[in-house]
């Protein structure tokens, strides 16, 4: 979406046009298509947690389709690219949303999810689609990690951490499905 606002329980957020038109025009992969919103519940989640510790920012909402690795590592170089064009480096927050791996027994989730998070520690996009690929990782926003480490990277990013890991067990006691959650922080 490269125009208008989301509205939450806590009051609306504009979307950044100049960012947003900047990051889509160039770009053989992005289009403008504010329907794609409608079954990804990602920002309405993430909105209200914003507004709690920040009352004024704007967003680029963009969601993926495509699983193409090429695809999606050119289109972190480009979002990197419009954020270096308009000077914007140290304004922008890059946000990729995600949980891991989805209704395994938890130790086997664990696993998973540590192959997974272990390529993103690296920043290694490659070791990223290899692990989640090879060990099939239910990782349901794959395409957004690899397109954030993209452009974080092109922004200069040379270290991540791990904030916390967590399973769905912590809560309700069932390790026999799980879902796991991890935070980690790019800079």
């Amino acid at each position: 979406m490269t125009e208008g606002v989301w509205q939450t329980h806590l009051g609306e957020v504009k979307i950044n046009s100049i960012l947003a038109k900047k990051i889509i025009e160039p770009s053989a992969y992005l289009e403008e298509d504010s329907l794609a919103h409608n079954s990804e519940h990602s920002l309405e989640v993430e909105l209200p947690i914003l507004q709690y510790f920040k009352k004024d920012f704007e967003i680029v909402p963009i969601v993926f389709k495509s699983e193409n690795f090429a695809e999606l590592v050119k289109i972190g170089e480009e979002i990197g690219l419009a954020i270096q064009d308009l000077q914007l480096k140290d304004q922008v927050l890059l946000i990729s949303s995600s949980d891991m791996t989805h209704y395994e027994e938890e130790a086997q989730a664990r696993k998973k999810d540590q192959k997974a998070i272990g390529a993103i520690l690296k920043l290694d996009q490659d070791k990223l689609r290899e692990e989640v690929t090879g060990f099939n990782i239910s990782m349901c926003g794959y395409a957004p990690t690899v397109v954030m480490l993209g452009a974080a990277k092109k922004l200069g990013a040379k270290k991540a951490q791990l904030v916390s890991y967590q399973t769905s067990a912590d809560t309700t006691g069932d390790k026999s499905s799980v879902v796991g959650y991890a935070g980690l922080i790019i800079n």
